[in-house]
């Protein structure tokens, strides 16, 4: 039997370890697994977003520009959480930028937050929209 297909995120970051941490704390994700270089700085973090979801993270050198240096948001992640107000207030308490305020949807209710490297991300109570 083959394995189901699933689609895993993969953000560039500037500074991975920052990142990680500040999504645990905010968005209630879970640091699995971080490979760090030769001088020990973090370079590739995974995280567990709950309900089986993996979102994974990377530097790729100094050339590359994060979303918050580029000005503006380069794609969205879309996250389905049980509790949504909750999550809502830990983001903000964290000091989530809140982009799309908690509202009701047609798909539920939900609201969207922009990390600290200006990565966009959606959370909506129960199933994704179909």
């Amino acid at each position: 039997m083959s394995a189901q297909p699933a689609v895993v995120p993969y953000l560039l970051c500037s500074d991975v370890a920052a990142e990680a941490e500040w999504l645990a704390k905010a968005f209630g994700f879970t640091v699995r697994h971080q490979a760090t270089d030769e001088t020990g700085r973090v370079t590739h973090a995974e995280l567990e977003t709950g309900g089986g979801g993996v979102v994974m993270l990377g530097d790729p050198g100094p050339d590359y520009r994060n979303p918050a240096a580029v000005g503006h948001a380069t794609q969205l992640q879309l996250v389905t959480v049980a509790d949504v107000d909750q999550h809502y207030a830990t983001a903000v308490a964290e000091g989530a930028r809140v982009v799309a305020e908690l509202t009701g949807r047609d798909y539920g209710r939900s609201y969207g937050a922009e990390d600290r490297e200006g990565h966009q991300w959606y959370f909506v109570a129960g199933s994704p929209p179909s």
